[in-house]
């Protein structure tokens, strides 16, 4: 049987098993959140030896050169030797900018990183706050006029990082690990088309940047903004929105109840099929709102969405 060696530990496996199940059934504790090659946050780089990788084309060339492989889309073909990631050396230092409380239950956090990022809207970043604690969250902050990295954390529920992120001080360090793209952004050739913003929950946070982007690039077509809450305490960002919508006569915002949804989406209706939608929030919301774009004829070359899965 294959020899897997990794912190320290070496010990035989079955061919064919998954390596994040693999490390973290020896109590290695590699940190995952959706485990389709998306959240990167289970990193390892290979020393010695190379696993069955199912999905390569999820990091860049260069992340490969280096050895680094995603844990959850590998399988231990032979011996094998691995590093985990470690935030203290392979992150970026980051401190905690400052944090308020946006709503009963979405807490907002802005970092400063050690040096200046390049990213866009709508992507998101790996979060650790502690060995094997990360998370990716998707950025709300607009590059380029904020100093700082925004995340709109939704904390409804316990988990491991939003527990310590309520804990949080201004000052606080933590680490930042990958940045990635997502579905999710603005292109400045879609200046002329309907856009479509669809969120549920904190599923707002990367759509608040997409739609500043796309104001800021002077978008010209109609855009509709839906945010859908369970009550309105939960339209966290309710008066920014309705502030922007006041300053661009070509933006309209609304605030939906869930026990509103159905009504609401059915009201929809197309106006163009050059519409772009992008959805974003929890797997449910997102086929819900996916089907009526598809009951509307939206083509599905013109519907991005990001799905926010539940902890792990």
């Amino acid at each position: 049987m294959p020899e897997l060696k990794a912190a320290g530990q070496a010990w035989s496996v079955t061919p064919g098993s998954n390596l994040l199940d693999a490390l973290n059934g020896a109590g290695l504790r590699v940190p995952y959140s959706c485990r389709s090659g998306s959240c990167h946050a289970c990193l390892v780089r290979c020393v010695r030896g190379e696993p069955l990788d199912e999905q390569p084309q999820a990091l860049s060339a260069e992340r490969r050169e280096q050895g680094w492989r995603l844990a959850c889309q590998c399988r231990v073909a032979g011996d094998l030797e691995v590093q985990l990631f470690d935030p203290a050396r392979d992150g970026l230092p980051a401190r905690v900018q400052a944090l308020d409380w946006l709503s009963p239950t979405v807490l907002r956090l802005r970092l400063l990183p050690e040096r200046p990022m390049r990213y866009a809207a709508g992507q998101h970043l790996l979060l650790w706050a502690g060995e094997g604690v990360a998370r990716p969250y998707s950025l709300a902050s607009l590059p380029g006029e904020e100093p700082w990295l925004e995340f709109h954390l939704d904390c409804r529920r316990s988990g491991a990082f939003s527990d310590i992120a309520r804990q949080l001080r201004p000052g606080d360090a933590l680490r930042l690990g990958e940045l990635r793209g997502g579905a999710l952004h603005y292109d400045p050739d879609w200046r002329q088309r309907p856009l479509w913003l669809l969120a549920a929950g904190t599923g707002l946070a990367p759509l608040w940047g997409v739609l500043r982007e796309a104001l800021r690039q002077h978008h010209q077509g109609p855009i509709r903004l839906i945010h859908l809450a369970h009550d309105g305490a939960e339209h966290y960002l309710a008066e920014p929105l309705q502030a922007l919508a006041a300053a661009h006569p070509q933006l309209q915002v609304q605030l939906v109840a869930t026990s509103e949804q159905a009504e609401v989406l059915a009201q929809l209706r197309l106006v163009s099929r050059q519409t772009l939608a992008l959805l974003c929030g929890s797997p449910a919301s997102v086929e819900a709102f996916a089907r009526r774009l598809f009951i509307l004829g939206v083509p599905r070359n013109q519907v991005l969405a990001d799905l926010f899965l539940p902890h792990a």
